[in-house]
């Protein structure tokens, strides 16, 4: 076969990452290709050769997925409708809005990117025929969108670099916002790489808003979105999912963490197990195609050219839908877009802790693509009961500050011409031979009485927007039928009942009796619903019923017994500590149990944190806590939110390090030009990027956090060792001196700096 016969597809894509194997003589070795579990030989590839992968049409694209039998996708919306689709979200009515970084990344060096010129498309299926027919700009003329919610006929949108969220509104019905108001406004810009901002935004079970990076969540009234904070902080960095039962899954790409944050909420603080999932079995990801555009370079290569392990795990989704067989429903759908693969986890509860499982064996994915530019970034439970896959369909996938000049990875990037494919986009949908359309959704315009029913509907996405909209509607004429939808134990669905129960609560028409019959149900969650609802009437000391909760200390079920932790742990009721420490005593082998009292305490002791820094200085303490808001939001992902790193080692941990801890400047030069290189006779897969785009005052900020937090040092330190706090001057002056230097440094270039004391 000569290579100038080859145009696009399966066989270029195979021939494009083996040009530069690890393991291959480029001169003469013969290729081979791991495509569909086949080998496939090629000429040997002359020196010097340039292959670059044409892009392929959707309907190419479309017959390059590998799924597992029975399944096969179906093309909703591609290219020249959409164009970079990062985030979808459906309307009461089933109408789509499409969040589009349409620049992001348009070249290695990130030209233009801040450029308002990004957009919100609203797309419809007119005759529901699975296919987007009809498409408009909703909104224009935006720096990166990144976040939607639709509540009611608004659509609430977060952008790139900014907290502030307004809604938008078409009253005209054209297609296009002629309605625009602020509903949370900070006027702060919200600083970080662009990867590392927040997203989500979605209405949980619990009729709170959940979104990633940032420590706070909303709840929606009276066109408004009102704070509340989570003092131990949030988690996660793209993509945000939440189960049948409220329990939120996180996932942290930076620190090639493929699932967190589900252990508990994080209302109730931060906790993390190293074998929620297996690094042995589950953190490998299976390719179908060779993957040399690595962030991480060689060491995350196989020797196939295969990336081996997960980097930028995003976009996941617990599938909740009904147009897909039953064992996939419940089940963690997480991105590998480096990959070009989705993983199928099994979610299993053990005594109430939560584990993730693979739900295929080695080297089987989910679904994989041999498509070189299949990029999903996020996924989703659609109104047709359907899995919906946003795939950006682009030669890079990472942002300009992982790809600068002479990194491993722009060097792959220039060399297949990466940078050259995008301005594309596809939306797919994964069906199941014999699927059969199901009646759209018209939530919208239609009575509160109408919405109850939808409640119990098998597929959760209507049942969370039935939800979402009794509660925005505010009707109270549907309390009475809500309550006998919750106290009646047999015409009802549990998913039903407890969906109802929420809806009462959000409709502020909870009472003692109601949640009585609540905790007597069959159903744990609904008993677990009912203890968590009750906090109410913890936080007001009510002795009677904090009793009354203490009977449910010996529920056959772990996760009851979890939440009555959980709800008790803020509480200084004498007798709701009694029953805490008596649970504990009765499960003295229960690492769940165990955990969560540890963590309800440390998440008391962030509520008054601020005690612990009385005796800075005003300026001192705003740059300290600064720090710590960025430092939750960008460096916890990579280095652990305690600063003692992750388990998937993707980066050095910070806590007594001393490349931070003995000299400012070293650290300073750090954060201004990046590090790479072994690190006390580590190595890392990622080299630490320059953060020199940010001000002075926000490098002083988030080294002052670090320093203050991780070296060991108290609200003084000790005499012989530098004050904490890193000064906006001593950044200038640093970043004045070193003005000429353009590339990361290396540990030993600093040697030098350290006191001899350190370097032993």
């Amino acid at each position: 076969m000569k290579f100038e016969n080859i145009k696009y597809g399966l066989f270029a894509s195979a021939i494009m990452f083996y040009a530069e194997s690890p393991t291959l003589n480029k001169d003469t070795s013969p290729s081979y290709s791991l495509i569909s579990n086949q080998v496939i030989k090629v000429d040997s590839v002359p020196k010097n050769l340039e292959f670059k992968v044409m892009p392929l049409s959707p309907e190419q694209s479309l017959a390059k997925f590998i799924v597992p039998d029975g399944y096969h996708l179906e093309l909703v919306a591609s290219e020249p409708m959409i164009t970079e689709p990062v985030a979808i979200a459906w309307d009461g009515n089933a109408k789509m809005y499409v969040a589009q970084m349409e620049t992001y990344t348009q070249d290695t060096d990130g030209t233009g990117t801040k450029d308002p010129k990004s957009r919100v498309m609203l797309l419809e299926d007119t005759n529901n025929d699975g296919k987007m027919d009809k498409s408009s700009v909703f909104i224009k003329d935006m720096v990166l969108p990144r976040m939607l919610l639709c509540v009611n006929h608004e659509l609430l949108v977060n952008e790139t670099d900014t907290y502030d969220i307004y809604s938008y509104r078409d009253t005209n019905g054209d297609g296009i916002s002629d309605v625009k108001k602020p509903i949370y406004i900070l006027g702060k810009v919200a600083p970080g790489n662009l990867e590392h901002q927040r997203s989500g935004l979605i209405w949980n079970m619990d009729n709170y808003i959940y979104q990633t990076v940032d420590p706070i969540r909303f709840r929606y009234a009276n066109g408004k979105l009102q704070a509340d904070s989570l003092h131990s902080g949030s988690n996660g960095q793209w993509g945000l999912t939440s189960d049948n039962y409220g329990r939120l899954f996180f996932s942290r790409g930076g620190g090639e963490n493929a699932g967190s944050g589900f252990q508990i909420n994080p209302k109730y603080g931060q906790l993390e197990f190293n074998d929620a999932y297996s690094e042995e079995k589950f953190s490998p990801v299976w390719s179908k195609i060779q993957n040399p555009d690595v962030q991480g370079g060689l060491s995350r290569i196989r020797k196939d050219s295969t990336l081996n392990h997960f980097t930028s795990a995003n976009g996941q989704s617990i599938f909740r839908g009904d147009r897909l067989p039953t064992d996939l429903v419940g089940d963690y759908i997480i991105n590998e877009p480096v990959a070009r693969i989705i993983r199928r986890a099994k979610v299993i509860n053990r005594e109430g802790k939560t584990f993730l499982e693979s739900a295929y064996e080695a080297p089987q994915e989910f679904i994989a693509s041999t498509d070189t530019y299949f990029r999903p970034v996020n996924t989703y439970t659609g109104p047709d009961g359907c899995l919906y896959i946003v795939d950006m369909a682009r030669g890079i996938i990472q942002e300009s500050n992982w790809t600068p000049k002479g990194s491993y990875l722009r060097s792959k990037i220039d060399y297949y011409g990466l940078s050259k494919v995008n301005q594309r986009g596809r939306i797919w949908r994964l069906v199941h031979d014999g699927y059969k359309p199901s009646a759209m959704p018209k939530m919208l315009d239609i009575p509160a009485k109408n919405l109850v029913a939808y409640l119990s509907h098998p597929n959760g996405w209507w049942r969370d927007n039935a939800q979402k909209q009794l509660i925005i509607l505010g009707d109270k004429s549907v309390v009475e039928t809500l309550k006998v939808l919750v106290t009646d134990q047999k015409n009802n669905t549990a998913l039903g009942k407890l969906h109802a129960l929420w809806t009462l609560e959000g409709l502020d028409a909870i009472n003692k009796d109601l949640l009585l019959v609540a905790l007597k149900d069959t159903d744990p969650q609904m008993r677990r619903a009912a203890i968590w609802i009750s906090e109410r009437y913890i936080k007001q000391n009510d002795n009677q019923w904090i009793e009354h909760l203490g009977k449910m200390a010996n529920d056959d079920s772990f996760e009851v017994k979890t939440q009555l932790l959980l709800s008790f742990g803020a509480s200084k009721n004498e007798l709701a500590k009694k029953i805490v420490q008596e649970i504990l005593a009765k499960n003295p082998n229960n690492q769940m149990l165990a955990s969560v009292k540890m963590s309800t305490d440390k998440n008391e002791d962030a509520k008054i944190y601020g005690m612990k820094l009385a005796s800075f200085s005003p300026p001192e303490r705003k740059l300290i806590v600064g720090g710590s808001e960025i430092y939750k939001g960008m460096c916890s992902p990579c280095h652990g939110g305690d600063g003692k790193g992750l388990p998937t080692n993707a980066a050095p941990a910070l806590r007594g390090a001393k490349h931070i801890n003995a000299d400012k400047e070293i650290a300073i030069r750090i954060l201004l030009h990046g590090l790479k290189g072994s690190i006390e006779g580590k190595t890392y897969p990622s080299e630490m990027a320059s953060m020199k785009e940010n001000s002075d005052e926000w490098i002083a900020s988030v080294l002052s956090y670090i320093r203050y937090e991780f070296v060991g040092t108290n609200i003084r330190v000790p005499k012989g060792r530098q004050s904490a706090v890193v000064q906006p001057e001593e950044v200038k002056a640093l970043r004045a001196k070193y003005t000429e230097v353009n590339e990361a440094w290396t540990m030993e270039a600093f040697e030098n700096l350290l006191p001899k004391s350190t370097k032993n």
